[in-house]
């Protein structure tokens, strides 16, 4: 493995769409990956389906070969049994070997995206993840000036900080706040996320 070329993951974890439910019900609590990587961050936002469906906290990463996947490591990525498992990793990689590195990303989801709290300003979510999800998904919606805040507020993760970086000018906090909350009225309108009590409404409770 030591000359295997080591990849990295960012804030976010990409998913297929048909893993949603199995994610969000608890039923998938991995990826594994061809290659060797080493995550950023101990939590990244997991999107699936062209939409961001939760955040998640990694637990443990190891590695290990194609032969040497068991029913383990089936069963946390949602599978009855490894065959079904090798036969994914076919289907997503192609050819792939006994000899084959593979990466086992183990997450445990601590906050759904499609059932936030309607009653905190930020539906429960910080600053900076919001500036993260709209920065991805909001490209026409946002200013220049709104990417910008939102930008340095992924590096920041403070919107005292970011008034101080942008605007020279800790009493800009305000705009700060606005364009956070622009970016998160888009985000809802556009079904990206959604609260509880929108859930709610929809389905008559």
């Amino acid at each position: 493995m030591s000359k295997t070329k080591m990849k990295f993951i960012g804030r976010h974890l990409m998913l297929k769409g048909e893993y949603i439910e199995k994610v969000l019900n608890g039923e998938k609590k991995a990826t594994i990956r061809k290659g060797v990587y080493k995550p950023k961050y101990d939590e990244v936002i997991i999107h699936a389906g062209g939409r961001p469906i939760a955040k998640a906290k990694i637990t443990r990463v190891y590695y290990k070969k194609l032969s040497e996947l068991g029913e383990y490591e089936a069963r946390i990525e949602g599978f009855n049994n490894v065959e079904e498992l090798i036969n994914e990793l076919k289907k997503v990689y192609g050819r792939i070997s006994k000899e084959d590195y593979f990466t086992i990303i183990e997450f445990e989801v601590i906050q759904r995206l499609d059932e936030l709290a309607s009653e905190d300003p930020y539906y429960g979510l910080t600053p900076a993840d919001i500036a993260r999800i709209a920065l991805r998904y909001l490209d026409k919606e946002l200013t220049e000036l709104d990417r910008k805040i939102l930008l340095d507020l992924t590096r920041t993760n403070s919107i005292r900080k970011t008034a101080i970086n942008v605007f020279k000018d800790l009493n800009k906090r305000g705009i700060v706040r606005k364009a956070v909350r622009k970016a998160l009225r888009f985000l809802i309108e556009r079904n990206l996320i959604s609260t509880q009590e929108k859930q709610s409404l929809e389905s008559g409770e």
